[in-house]
């Protein structure tokens, strides 16, 4: 049994040590359950009785070394850490005080404003609507009855009373059209919406929407192309876009806009994952059943509604992979926006 083996292996390595972190790990290396020096204790049954108290008091003595050695070493780098910091943080307080950082609108807030900046030059008008509404609004008036399985897509938090936590700002419109107001209707409705998922990198239980209506006779799909095509391009610039369909209870027919995933490499592509294409939009033709359910002859007036996932695109704009990050007071988060994404950026 060398006990001077084990002082010398050890030293070397403490040389090398740099910081408290590989100072722990060296701790745990030679005095811990499986270091050489307990597995030397353990041995010392086997060491003849007349050299068991010499070799005993020898390991003990070489545990003490250790110990010494690894506080001076401790309170050293502790120190140099303190001095570096210190160093790192210093200032002249002498030196004439800085202005505080200014603030920034929240991304969310400036993709809506992008978004109304486009919808206002087309004619749109942001209005505002109750975030606790009834089924009636949220799905029974815009085709979603009960036992739909649209509803089983959008679970969403019931309160008192039979009210609940809207589920899409679409329940705007319906109000809207409750009203009766005079055609043409250009209105846009942006907010909070709530849905009791799971919730994951892109998922949210609550997260922002920003839906359009357009109201007025003659419509087709042919409009609906070309609003569409005109919103995606003032949004993400020139590029190529492609119509698909979709099913959404309110809107028949109905459709999704992809862009052309501009940044895609081939395998391994996360911002389309490999798919070549990035959804931005889903819109469609307003369903006869809703303007019947809200005294409108559908045989004289069509729409076109859409709807664009407004925290999504914050989350792509501040070019943050995760969506909660929006919703926590990160300031490296929280900064104000100059420009659009990529193409095919999520």
């Amino acid at each position: 049994m060398n006990v001077n083996a084990l002082i010398e292996a050890f030293q070397a390595e403490l040389l090398a040590a740099t910081n408290l972190v590989e100072l722990d790990a060296l701790k745990r290396k030679h005095t811990g359950k499986k270091s050489g020096l307990k597995a030397a204790f353990k041995e010392l049954r086997h060491v003849d009785a007349d050299e068991r108290a010499s070799v005993a008091a020898a390991l003990n003595q070489a545990q003490s070394t250790i110990n010494a050695a690894l506080e001076i070493a401790a309170e050293r780098m502790a120190a140099s850490a303190l001095a570096d910091k210190l160093n790192a943080e210093w200032a002249d307080m002498s030196m004439p005080g800085q202005s505080p950082r200014r603030g920034a609108r929240h991304p969310l807030t400036v993709v809506e404003n992008q978004c109304m900046d486009v919808l206002r030059r087309l004619g749109f008008s942001l209005v505002d609507g109750p975030e606790i509404d009834d089924a009636y609004h949220n799905f029974d008036a815009l085709n979603i009855p009960e036992h739909h399985p649209a509803r089983d897509m959008q679970d969403t938090f019931w309160v008192t009373g039979g009210l609940l936590l809207r589920s899409h700002t679409t329940t705007v419109q319906a109000r809207v059209l409750e009203s009766k107001p005079q055609l043409p209707i250009r209105i846009a409705s942006a907010g909070r919406v709530y849905r009791n998922e799971a919730v994951d990198a892109t998922h949210l239980a609550m997260f922002h929407q920003l839906e359009g209506l357009w109201i007025d006779e003659n419509l087709n799909f042919a409009h609906l192309k070309g609003l569409l095509s005109f919103i995606a391009k003032s949004l993400y610039g020139e590029g190529r876009i492609r119509f698909k369909p979709k099913f959404y209870p309110y809107t028949e027919p109905s459709v999704g806009v992809d862009l052309a995933c501009s940044i895609c490499d081939g395998e391994g592509c996360e911002a389309c994952h490999d798919a070549g294409w990035v959804t931005i939009l889903g819109a469609g033709m307003v369903h006869p059943k809703v303007f019947r359910e809200f005294g409108f002859d559908e045989t004289k007036v069509s729409g076109i509604a859409f709807g664009l996932g407004t925290t999504r695109m914050a989350a792509q704009w501040a070019s943050v992979s995760k969506v909660k990050a929006l919703y926590d007071q990160d300031l490296a988060v929280l900064h104000d926006l100059h420009r659009p994404p990529h193409r095919g950026e999520a």
